[in-house]
């Protein structure tokens, strides 16, 4: 197929629009943050980040496409994420790319966000199926095989919080700011991260699953029995991401492994959501990959944060291979990745 196709990301608290080619080629992606909304809250509030999307996607739209040089006329679908998210955020891009397909007449797909990350690296480096995926971000921590589009098999997840979610608990409790991933890696540079003994669940146990509540509430306990120094900060911080990083790699290891076996020709290691763009777990991840074999491939930082350009390339895939979604296509706030490949099974 030739053509261009309009994404559209509100799924969080970033308003997103980008126009992506058939040809991976990215002709614009435009994200405006909310974070300064949001910060004096500690996390994200769903009303106002809704409300936000209200007010600038159809300017961020209207950016995106005059600097692509594409009218409504030039595209050939419109891709808008339906979710998982927070259900009002996704609704305001659901209901506005729904619209602009009518409009245009142009085929409309229902994007599914954590596809859009799994597929960010198809888009930046033309990864082939099959692959392993790391989806790691605020609400996500996962190790899927990727067999081919729409077919997701889950080797492990968290029993408890998400890696973005322990990452801002944590930040929170050394008196951080939101977002806490960016705040701890930052700090962590002038720490010690053998300064404080902190426990790395579920390393060494069979299976990929993660848990980060153990090492949250180590932190917690901490910081109640003694009062930080400014030093203890920066070395507690160092010490939670080396425990972070570790059982990471504990867990990719056994994954790796576990899709070697099922996937022999595959070898790919992919690394996306929010929390791969720090570069210290990246680190630790090429390293591991480099002793089993695997190579790891990591999206640009624009591209694991969430975007537009990940959505529209994921509804280019999909109308690439014919499968297009109707007007009437919900928005969900709960949408795992494996119900992709349950309806690939049985359609």
């Amino acid at each position: 197929m030739t053509g261009v196709v309009l994404g559209i990301e509100t799924s969080c608290d970033e308003t997103a629009a980008a126009v992506v080619a058939f040809d991976c080629g990215i002709r614009s992606s435009v994200v405006l943050s909310q974070l300064e909304d949001h910060r004096a809250y500690g996390g994200v509030v769903p009303e106002i980040a809704a409300r936000a999307h209200i007010e600038h996607l159809d300017g961020l739209i209207e950016r995106a496409m005059a600097e692509a040089g594409v009218g409504f006329a030039d595209l050939a679908g419109v891709a808008a994420t339906a979710g998982p998210g927070l259900i009002g955020g996704v609704l305001v891009g659901l209901v506005t790319g729904k619209a602009i397909a009518a409009a245009a007449g142009v085929p409309f797909v229902a994007v599914n966000h954590l596809e859009g990350h799994a597929l960010s690296a198809r888009l930046s480096h033309g990864v082939e199926f099959p692959y392993l995926l790391l989806l790691v971000t605020g609400g996500h921590c996962q190790l899927v095989a990727c067999a081919a589009l729409g077919s997701y098999e889950r080797l492990g997840t968290t029993i408890d919080d998400a890696i973005g979610e322990a990452f801002d608990k944590t930040a929170r409790l050394l008196g951080m700011g939101y977002p806490g991933g960016p705040e701890i890696e930052r700090t962590a540079g002038s720490g010690n991260a053998r300064a404080f003994a902190l426990p790395r669940p579920m390393v060494g146990r069979e299976g990929c699953d993660f848990s980060f509540s153990g090492l949250k509430t180590a932190i917690r306990r901490i910081t109640e029995e003694r009062t930080l120094s400014p030093q203890d900060v920066a070395d507690l911080a160092a010490s939670f991401q080396a425990a972070v990083g570790d059982v990471v790699v504990d867990r990719a290891r056994n994954a790796m492994r576990m899709f070697a076996e099922r996937f022999p020709q595959g070898r790919t290691l992919v690394v996306a959501g929010g929390v791969a763009a720090n570069a210290a777990l990246r680190k630790r991840l090429e390293t591991a990959t480099k002793k089993s074999g695997f190579t790891v491939v990591a999206p640009p930082k624009e591209l694991c944060t969430d975007n537009a350009a990940m959505i529209a390339w994921a509804g280019a895939e999909r109308l690439q291979a014919g499968l297009t979604d109707a007007l009437d296509a919900p928005g969900r706030a709960r949408w795992p990745l494996m119900e992709l490949a349950a309806a690939r099974t049985t359609a």
